[in-house]
Parts: C-alpha cells; sequence; structure tokens
C-alpha cells in the first residue's frame, strides 16, 4: 500500500480571487480497491451501472466523508472505512452515491457549474493532458476532491431532496443487490446529531449529506414496506475484513492491530499481523507469516503482491521480483501489481531488469495514469535504459499531477527537444507545456 499526493485544482470563475487549490492524498493500493470492487459490484448492477466504468478510490483523510465527482468514481474518506462496522454499511453508503450518479444530480449541478458565470470552474490540466494521451479519463475522475472553500460546497452539497431520492434509490439498489437495507439505517445513524453541531465540528458528510428526522423516517417507512431476508453475506462480509483489515494494518499503530487480531487464525487476521510486524522492521516474523499464508492461497495474486513489498522494503530485490512476478503471472491487467513489479526490477539493477521494468511500468502506466509512483520509477527506468526524451516526460507528467507545474513544463521542455517531432511522446510533452502555460 502507498500514498499518492494528487494536486485538485481549482480556477473560479466570476470572482475577485480563486479559492485555493490544495493537495489530497489518495490511498493506492490493489488489495484495497479489489475488494471495494467487489462490495460494490452487486450494488452497482443493480444501480444500472458498469462496475468496469465506476471506481472506487479511497482518501487520506480521518473524517468521516464520501461522495461523487462524476460517473466514473466513488470517493471514501479512510476515516468512514474504518469507521463503519460491516460490509453492509459501506455497501449502503456507495448504493447512496450511486443513487446521485443515477439520478443524474452530479450531471445536472456540473451542468449549473458550466453554465453560472458566478459559480467555480474546476480543472486539473495535466489529468486531462493523461487522459487524451492515453485514452483514458480516468486522471480526471478525481478532477474536484481538493477544491476548497464555497465552490467545494456548491458542488457536494447536496439538497434535502436529492438526499432523499438517493436515500431511496439506494435502498432499493440494496434489496435488488441482495444486501441488507437496514445497514443504511445504521449508517445514518452514525451521523445523527451532526446538525446540531457548529459547522466546524460536524463531519464533512453530515454539511454535504444534510440529515433531517424526515430522511429516517421516509427509510424507516420504505424498508419496513419492502420486507427481504438477505442473500448469504459472507463473501461480503469477507471483502469488508479485507479492506478494512489491510487499511487500518497500514494507517493505526502495529502495536494495536496486534492487540486487535489476537489468536485469530483467520487469513485476514494473519495479513495484518504480518503487515504489523514488517512495519515493526521485524522482517523475520512478517516473511514466516507471509510464507506460511502463501502455502494455504497459492493463487491470490494481492498475497503475493504484499510479499513482495514486503520483501522489497526488506531489501531483498531479488526474493521481491519472485513474489512480484508470481503476482503478475495471478493479475496480469493490474497496474498497481504491475507497477510493483517494476519497482522491484529496478532496484535488482542490471541492463536485463531495467528492460523488463521498463516494459511492466509502461504498462502500468497505460492501464493507470493516476499513480505518481508509476510514473516516477518509469522517469527511472527510462534514465538508465538510455531513453532520456521519454525520461524527461514521465518526470514532467509526475510533477504535474503534483501540481508542480513549472517543474512540469521544465521537463517537459526538455522531453520535446529530445523526442521525435509529431510523434505520441511529443505530443504529451506539448499537452503539459500547453497546461502549465494556461494554468
Amino acid at each position: 500500500m502507498h500514498l499518492f499526493r494528487l494536486w485538485l485544482a481549482a480556477m473560479v470563475i466570476g470572482f475577485a480571487t480563486a479559492q485555493p487549490a490544495r493537495a489530497v492524498t489518495l490511498i493506492r493500493d490493489a488489495d484495497i480497491e479489489h475488494a471495494l470492487e467487489q462490495l460494490a459490484a452487486p450494488i452497482l448492477r443493480a444501480a444500472g451501472l458498469s462496475p468496469g466504468n465506476v471506481r472506487i478510490l479511497i482518501i487520506d483523510d480521518r473524517s468521516l466523508n464520501a461522495f461523487v465527482i462524476d460517473g466514473r468514481a466513488i470517493f471514501i474518506h479512510s476515516g468512514l472505512l474504518l469507521k463503519l462496522e460491516s460490509a453492509g454499511q459501506l455497501q449502503s453508503v456507495i448504493a447512496h452515491e450511486a443513487a446521485h450518479i443515477s439520478n443524474g444530480h452530479i450531471t445536472r449541478r456540473l451542468t449549473n457549474m458550466r453554465a453560472s458565470r458566478n459559480t467555480a470552474a474546476f480543472g486539473m490540466a495535466l489529468a486531462a493532458a493523461v487522459a487524451m494521451s492515453t485514452g483514458r479519463g480516468d486522471a480526471a475522475a478525481g478532477v474536484a476532491a481538493g477544491i476548497a472553500g464555497s465552490s467545494q460546497r456548491n458542488l457536494f452539497a447536496h439538497t434535502r431532496a436529492e438526499e432523499s431520492a438517493a436515500d431511496q434509490s439506494g435502498t432499493r439498489y440494496m434489496l435488488r443487490a441482495g444486501a441488507d437495507p437496514n445497514a443504511a439505517l445504521e449508517v445514518l445513524e452514525i451521523f445523527r446529531g451532526q446538525e446540531a453541531l457548529s459547522i466546524g465540528r460536524q463531519d464533512p458528510y453530515a454539511r454535504t449529506h444534510p440529515l433531517t428526522s424526515d430522511r429516517l423516517r421516509a427509510l424507516r417507512g420504505l424498508i419496513a414496506a419492502n420486507p427481504a431476508t438477505p442473500a448469504d453475506q459472507s463473501s461480503a462480509n469477507y471483502w469488508f475484513a479485507r479492506a478494512q483489515g489491510k487499511l487500518s494494518a497500514f494507517t493505526q499503530n502495529p502495536s494495536w492491530t496486534l492487540r486487535r487480531t489476537g489468536n485469530d487464525t483467520s487469513a485476514v487476521a494473519q495479513m495484518r499481523r504480518a503487515v504489523a510486524y514488517h512495519r515493526q522492521a521485524d522482517a523475520g516474523r512478517a516473511i514466516s507469516i507471509m510464507q506460511a499464508l502463501l502455502a494455504a492461497n497459492p493463487n491470490d495474486a494481492f498475497l503475493h503482491e504484499l510479499f513482495g513489498q514486503i520483501l522489497l522494503e526488506s531489501r531483498q530485490a531479488a526474493a521481491a521480483v519472485n513474489a512480484y512476478g508470481r503476482a503478475v503471472n495471478l493479475a496480469p491487467n493490474e497496474p498497481l501489481i504491475l507497477g510493483g513489479y517494476g519497482r522491484a526490477l529496478l532496484a535488482m539493477d542490471t541492463a536485463d531488469s531495467t528492460r523488463r521494468a521498463v516494459a511492466a511500468l509502461q504498462r502500468a502506466r497505460d492501464r493507470d495514469p493516476l499513480d505518481g509512483r508509476i510514473l516516477r520509477d518509469l522517469g527511472q527506468a527510462y534514465a538508465r535504459a538510455g531513453q532520456n526524451g521519454l525520461a524527461s516526460l514521465a518526470t514532467a507528467e509526475r510533477y504535474a499531477l503534483a501540481g508542480r507545474m513549472d517543474d512540469a513544463a521544465l521537463h517537459a521542455t526538455r522531453a520535446a527537444d529530445q523526442l521525435a517531432r509529431g510523434s505520441a511522446p511529443w505530443q504529451r510533452a506539448q499537452d503539459v507545456i500547453s497546461a502549465a502555460q494556461t494554468r
């Protein structure tokens, strides 16, 4: 698991001064994101959305919040994921946000924002450049996540009518998916009483998703009128435990994790203990636990990836390459696993490993242009391979994603001077230069 700071800019039209942009930190982990995909898939299908087109991304923020920007991503704060107590509760949050997408709330708001002279417009220049150059729109998914002040409130703050509609739709999605709709009530109860607090003390969710007693009554009535026996929740509970467990293992104190897992022999508990020992620099125990886990779960790509991370960070590069290689064989199209594999190959520091690292990291970047760490490693791999123009381009794109547009323009100019004029990489360099000039 690693953190990636993403700069999300707000450009204000019609105001004397712009709202300040700020960086948010995405928590990127293939295992956690896969687990969230498994939880979200039945809900999204019930909402008429394609699970392959809506990503669930975690923001490193201890406050309680979840929101959507457009139809391509649902953002959940790490604090909310750690606070929830069941798979059903998390699915109810996803269902509610999916309802905002399906009901057209975000589309209408974005249309209104674009049409109004007195409303903030927003953008992240390189996200668009990367999306255009790779043919993917993923990079633009986080466009407004870090907008501060009134423009953020205008974008994220739903009306009570929209919230009621999302409650109703989200509950129907839960029923169709065989999930327990009562979990939606449990989530609302978590935030009950927030509106009585001052704005500064409220959790963001309470400010952007206004709660009322009428909403609670209406939701209770809908659930009572549609009694249903939830489907078997064992799979959903497993994926929830895995996502929350790994997140907590990497973000909570290792001693806390070890106390919480106690004598639990489940695979999730063992994974959490391995992470805790790794964070305590006890490589022997961490590696021993992972070896036992993999012996029992030899086809789990994400456990092989975690083993590779532990080995690489314990300075065992050759063993890490083997572990990541096994993970890639099991999940050949998972960009974050490919990124880790490339990183381990770079640590080998041979001509052959550098060539293989370039290939792996290019595949990773093509599948996920959002990850700045992949761009950093790809730039290093290109430089070692003597492809200096591409190295400068990767560096420029990484700086632009981090909001360092002056540095991005400098490296993009260097790249353009070394790349074939009119080629796709040259055009990407021009995109970065143009973005820096028009920011």
